[in-house]
């Protein structure tokens, strides 16, 4: 009977670190595929306010993920103001769309393409770039 039970207590030992390390491992791959998003996007961008009128063809965004969430930071060239900590969510494994998107507010980045069409407080962003 002892015999038995020591048997078992390893062979459960045995299979709940296997479980442990297949469970890290898929953490991991999970974080490399959303730092994928993450860099430097080139095409068109654009941003209107009361104040400002930017149109280019040769802007630019920076795109980075927020430490430990599902929030990214969208920083565009050309003096233009940043979109911060915009929650999205994951739909494949090369798209992330901004969670609650609609008509006018929109964010997503899919396979090396990122397109944006976002209005707050009177404040209009649009890009179409790539990598």
């Amino acid at each position: 009977m002892q015999k038995t039970i020591k048997t078992l207590g390893i062979f459960m030992l045995v299979i709940f670190t296997a479980i442990s390390f297949s469970s890290c491992s898929n953490d991991e791959e999970d974080l490399i595929k959303d730092d994928a998003f993450a860099g430097i996007y080139k095409g068109s961008v654009s941003y209107k306010d009361a104040d400002k009128d930017i149109t280019t063809t040769e802007g630019s965004i920076f795109v980075t993920k927020v430490v430990s969430d599902k929030k990214y930071n969208f920083a565009f060239s050309n003096d233009i103001p940043a979109l911060n900590e915009i929650d999205v969510e994951k739909t494949g494994d090369k798209t992330l769309v901004m969670v609650g998107s609609n008509a006018t507010a929109y964010v997503r980045v899919e396979n090396n393409e990122i397109k944006i069409a976002y209005t707050k407080d009177g404040k209009t962003w649009t890009a179409n770039c790539k990598r």
